[in-house]
């Protein structure tokens, strides 16, 4: 039996994953949605990039998880990729879902084209925050209205400091026994970061037909895909 600890993207929280938590522990495993400092139930808890690390690492060290798989999505494959670090051996398996990988002294921002210069300006002028997408922001991405209007409703705006603090890791990144979930309709390949981790040997490339939130748009196949990667 494996244990999922899922995190979600930016401006989401535990909630994100309730379409899948069922369909995991249906298969017998444990399955552990966690909400990040300063969103969703969290909102107003102060917190920066190692705050979310400490997040991850205290939800399997709490739980005593054993055989855990960790799961990024978007934004939170920086703290995921740095928290796999650091869990030794109750590592079984890392899944980024259409995630930004961590890189050592760079941050969420600087994978921008401008550097983050724009998203820096943003988040001062929304007092410190990353401010909720738009409705608009999620067409092209095979979700519903409603589960348009579910995420947008349900979203809280996102601390600032996370996506501006840099990343640490101590080893390679391509150590990890990774899959990474590609997304189709975000983006039709993977972005030079990953195509270079993906050609270490220890991570494998799975594409999925659907847009940036798999969570909601196809659930059964995205369990699917993690149930494949906690057998691995």
């Amino acid at each position: 039996m494996a244990d999922f600890v899922l995190v979600a993207g930016a401006r989401l929280g535990a909630w994100a994953w309730d379409d899948v938590v069922p369909r995991l522990r249906a298969a017998g495993h444990g399955a552990h949605p966690l909400t990040l400092s300063g969103l969703a139930d969290k909102r107003g808890l102060p917190a920066g990039q190692r705050t979310h690390v400490q997040d991850i690492v205290d939800e399997v060290e709490r739980h005593d998880l054993r055989d855990v798989v960790l799961v990024g999505h978007s934004y939170s494959g920086i703290p995921v990729g740095q928290a796999a670090q650091r869990i030794g051996d109750r590592l079984a398996h890392v899944v980024f879902v259409d995630a930004s990988v961590p890189a050592e002294g760079e941050a969420f921002v600087s994978a921008w084209p401008d550097g983050g210069a724009r998203m820096r300006t943003l988040i001062a002028e929304n007092g410190g925050f990353w401010p909720v997408a738009p409705a608009a922001h999620f067409d092209g991405h095979g979700l519903t209205d409603e589960q348009i209007a579910r995420i947008v409703a349900a979203s809280t705006p996102h601390p600032g400091a996370t996506l501006t603090e840099p990343a640490v890791l101590p080893r390679p990144l391509d150590e990890l026994p990774a899959t990474y979930i590609l997304c189709r309709l975000a983006g039709a390949e993977p972005s030079g970061e990953v195509a270079e981790l993906l050609a270490g040997g220890h991570w494998r490339l799975v594409e999925m037909d659907t847009g940036h939130w798999p969570m909601f748009s196809q659930p059964r196949e995205l369990a699917r895909i993690f149930l494949e990667a906690a057998a691995d």
